[in-house]
């Protein structure tokens, strides 16, 4: 199975597994009407989709926010009411966080229907969470109030991460808050590839992509960083809304 798998990553990018629907218990059958060539990310070079259908790495996305960007989406959530979407949703790890909240109704979606298996296994409803390609979703216009991402849009090819931003605008009615690695050196570095391949480029670079479809984008500093790499939010603002979260985040962030 796991070459099956493979070959099949290697030739569509991202795969449909229709066989292992078999397994699943929750209806997501429903997600795979779309043609094959709408689901890819745009040119798979170099992507490392495979581990998204690792063991080991679901483990990792069950931790590795600790301490730095849990905490602040969960800061960025507090005041915001309304659907809320996590893109690249993994495990439902940062969904169950964010569950807390009376206001907000959480979505996820991913690419990898191991990950959203997952999601299912830790109690998060089969009708809140989708397999799918963030670039071309099956939801509405503005069906959402707010989406976020992290640490996911820096693994797109350069025209999926403008088509992403695209789709996010489109399906989303307010702010779509997104942490991405930048180059600690401030410099754009391109594609490369340590344990996984992603672009390590400048707050310029990114502010150019997200300037494509929103006018208002506030950057924010977090506090994840790495040896090459530091984390910055990219608060995407569609329309004005009362309350801002951006700066609901930096008054919590004085008070502590």
């Amino acid at each position: 199975m796991k070459n099956d798998i493979s070959a099949i990553l290697k030739e569509l990018c991202p795969p449909i597994v229709l066989d292992r629907l078999k397994r699943f218990k929750i209806k997501l059958q429903a997600h795979f009407s779309h043609q094959i060539s709408n689901l890819i990310i745009g040119d798979p070079k170099g992507q490392d989709l495979d581990i998204y259908w690792n063991k080991d790495m679901a483990q990792v996305l069950e931790t590795w926010g600790e301490g730095n960007v849990w905490n602040e989406i969960q800061f960025l959530m507090v005041n915001c009411q309304g659907k809320v979407l996590d893109i690249a949703c993994g495990t439902g790890k940062t969904i169950e966080l964010c569950s807390q909240f009376p206001d907000i109704d959480m979505y996820g979606c991913d690419i990898s229907d191991f990950l959203i298996q997952k999601a299912y296994e830790r109690g998060i409803p089969s009708e809140r969470l989708s397999i799918c390609d963030a670039t071309k979703t099956d939801y509405g216009n503005n069906f959402f109030d707010y989406a976020y991402s992290i640490g996911s849009l820096e693994h797109f090819t350069e025209e999926g991460i403008l088509n992403s931003i695209s789709e996010c605008y489109r399906i989303v009615r307010k702010n779509s808050f997104i942490m991405v690695p930048v180059s600690k050196r401030s410099k754009d570095e391109g594609w490369i590839k340590p344990a996984q391949s992603y672009f390590n480029n400048s707050v310029e670079w990114w502010m150019d992509k997200f300037k494509t479809k929103y006018n208002n984008v506030t950057v924010l500093n977090s506090s994840w960083h790495d040896d090459i790499s530091v984390g910055k939010w990219f608060v995407c603002t569609k329309c004005e809304n009362r309350e801002n979260p951006a700066r609901t985040i930096r008054k919590l962030k004085g008070s502590t």
